[in-house]
């Protein structure tokens, strides 16, 4: 069995990344700025979701997309996405509406 992988992009104060991995998921971790080069080196090739919970990266969900088309953009962030990411992404939740736990057995599913 393929273990599924995600990438958690952003400060994670509400600790998504641990939820994730309670649900199985194998998680890489990404601080500071999202580049193209960081999410080759956290293997954006192979990963399943990428997570981002820092608005102000925004950016980087259009270089996730095009390194890997496939990957499903889940926006955790209690910040209003940019409209011109907004598209991009598959799913955005507010930490304050959904708890970690709720959102990973969903994305885990």
């Amino acid at each position: 069995m393929t273990t599924k992988t995600a990438i958690v992009a952003g400060p994670d104060e509400d600790d998504l990344g641990d939820a994730l991995e309670a649900q199985d998921l194998e998680v890489t971790r990404l601080d500071g700025v999202v580049t193209g080069d960081a999410l080759r080196g956290a293997d954006v090739d192979g990963a399943a979701l990428f997570v981002l919970t820092d608005v102000g990266e925004a950016t980087s969900i259009a270089v996730a997309k095009e390194l890997n088309p496939d990957v499903r953009v889940v926006v955790y962030a209690r910040e209003s996405l940019p409209e011109f990411a907004a598209a991009q992404a598959d799913l955005a939740v507010d930490p304050e509406l959904l708890e970690a736990d709720v959102v990973a057995e969903e994305l885990a599913g």
